[in-house]
């Protein structure tokens, strides 16, 4: 395997370690994002056996011992497998997440006391500055959450757009959320919540110019209308099988 690296938006830089073996013959991309400034934020450590690439990978951009912050966007292998190894690396780094995240998992996982991030709290990178939105249990953890960085209008998506295949590190226009939708009928990862829509919906103010995706291809383009196609699959989904349920205790 190994880490290819790309700039999807300026000081953004997208880390993409593919792995055939996943879903076959698809296979399956996990992405890391590197936010450079004055105050490097890596958002998604990568899998803890995934380091040493990724690590290799961060090298090449900053001195991996000026990483200062880590984030992600729930508490899950792929997404902070290897937050204790990049602290390790990296002296001053801290873990940031939201309130959740923090009581249920991070204040005992984390080696280093985290930062807990209320709903929409910004952090200043230096050059940077990311906001954190809370979106529980979209599409997964209760813990869940997404970060958006304002001066390049990228929305860090973690697992919402899922797809398969070894892609482009950026699509510029296009359907991403066909793709999506594919992914969550093969993986059926999402737990289908009842605000799970009006979670994603809540995203498409922002607006943003680049959809940075943690299993997929980053996309440049009209994030709002893919964020709202995305928020009404799902808010059909979810209606769907709240019938299915209605139904079945019925009969």
């Amino acid at each position: 395997m190994e880490t290819k690296i790309a700039e999807i938006a300026d000081g953004i830089f997208r880390l993409s370690t593919f792995v055939p073996q996943i879903a076959e013959p698809a296979g399956f991309a996990f992405n890391s994002f590197l936010v450079r400034g004055e105050q490097p934020l890596l958002f998604h450590t990568g899998l803890r056996k995934m380091f040493p690439l990724n690590r290799d990978a961060v090298a090449k951009l900053i001195p991996v011992e000026t990483l200062r912050w880590i984030a992600f966007g729930h508490y899950e292998a792929d997404e902070c497998g290897a937050m204790n190894e990049w602290m390790a690396a990296a002296p001053n780094a801290q873990v940031a997440h939201g309130a959740t995240g923090v009581m249920v998992s991070l204040n005992d996982m984390a080696d280093r006391a985290p930062r807990i991030l209320a709903d929409n709290e910004a952090i200043d990178l230096g050059g940077k500055r990311v906001r954190y939105i809370d979106t529980p249990h979209t599409p997964h953890g209760w813990d869940a959450g997404v970060m958006y960085e304002e001066s390049t209008g990228t929305l860090l998506c973690g697992d919402l757009f899922t797809q398969l295949g070894d892609n482009p590190a950026l699509v510029h226009g296009g359907d991403i959320v066909g793709p999506a939708i594919q992914g969550e009928n093969l993986f059926q990862y999402s737990a289908l919540a009842p605000g799970m829509g009006s979670a994603i919906r809540r995203l498409a103010p922002l607006k943003p110019k680049t959809l940075a995706l943690m299993h997929g291809p980053s996309f440049a383009g009209d994030g709002a209308a893919a964020i709202n196609a995305l928020a009404d699959f799902y808010e059909k989904r979810t209606g769907d099988r709240f019938a299915e349920m209605m139904q079945a205790k019925a009969a």
